[in-house]
């Protein structure tokens, strides 16, 4: 991406190094604890053990490493991530004010193994995360290590739909349709409610799409190679990828995020028409997502 010159947000709350408190971690993360799951199982571990033992840290708190000094590469990470909310800020402030609304950005919270969020307690290992109760996005830069060393998935694009893909579910929130979703998912069975939570996560990916869109007409930030960087990333982070590379068989009634070709179209359609209104994963029937 072209990002020499780019501002960088100042709505970011670095606690990298901080002790994270205790408490009850809600899930939602965008790669969620089957990351962690397919690092065991890449190492000879067992992803299970690993599983368990994480919903062990959610319930009693983790604790991140005291006088935590970031790499080199952790900071250029940081910087990079900033630019790419401040571009967040940008176009979504742009197409809110064009739907007669403003546009109120969230905060990005930098953390270490562990941090304590209004939705709970998380570790690192769920992934990125968006907490609609404080309006902030968390993410330990960990994750974009392991988005390459483990899931083949590199490139300053892909790490940019990271982030832009939890500033969509903020972008949700605003418009209300989040609280309206988890509504009908606290009254639904369990696959049901899967089966939406699989409809936020792709209008989440549309608006990620939609947000690049308008961030290379505004700042012309694409270059050769970064849709090949995202659409990599979407497969590589679909529900029936990542379980088949943990345990060598898919479970659809479990998805929760949506598979690879359904990231990866959702994505495309935002990227290629940058119009929000094309992205109503809520009234199609779930066979046509």
């Amino acid at each position: 991406m072209r990002l020499n010159g780019r501002r960088e947000s100042s709505n970011v709350s670095d606690r990298r190094g901080s002790s994270a408190g205790r408490g009850l971690k809600i899930g939602g993360g965008i790669g969620a604890v089957i990351i962690a799951a397919i690092i065991a199982w890449i190492s000879g571990g067992s992803p299970l053990d690993v599983i368990t033992s994480n919903v062990g840290n959610m319930m009693t708190g983790g604790q991140t490493t005291e006088n935590y000094t970031p790499t080199e590469e952790e900071e250029e990470l940081a910087r990079f991530s900033r630019q790419i909310l401040a571009g967040t800020e940008d176009v979504w402030t742009q197409l809110f004010a064009q739907m007669g609304k403003e546009y109120e950005a969230p905060t990005l919270v930098l953390f270490t193994d562990a941090v304590q969020s209004a939705c709970g307690n998380a570790t690192a290992a769920v992934g990125p995360f968006y907490c609609s109760a404080d309006q902030c996005l968390y993410i330990d830069l960990s994750f974009f290590r392991d988005m390459r060393k483990t899931l083949g998935a590199d490139g300053d694009f892909a790490y940019a739909y990271v982030i832009a893909h939890e500033v969509g579910h903020h972008v949700q929130y605003l418009l209300g349709t989040l609280d309206q979703a988890h509504a009908a998912m606290n009254r639904s069975s369990e696959t049901e409610a899967n089966n939406i939570s699989v409809r936020i996560e792709l209008q989440a990916d549309f608006l990620a799409g939609v947000w690049a869109h308008h961030d290379n007409a505004m700042f012309n930030s694409i270059e050769d190679g970064d849709l090949e960087e995202a659409l990599n990333a979407s497969m590589k982070i679909g529900d029936d990828y990542l379980q088949k590379k943990a345990q060598g068989y898919a479970v659809p009634d479990s998805f929760t995020h949506g598979t690879s070709e359904q990231r990866t179209r959702w994505l495309k359609r935002g990227l290629s028409t940058g119009d929000i209104s094309q992205g109503d994963t809520f009234s199609l029937p779930y066979s046509a997502l």
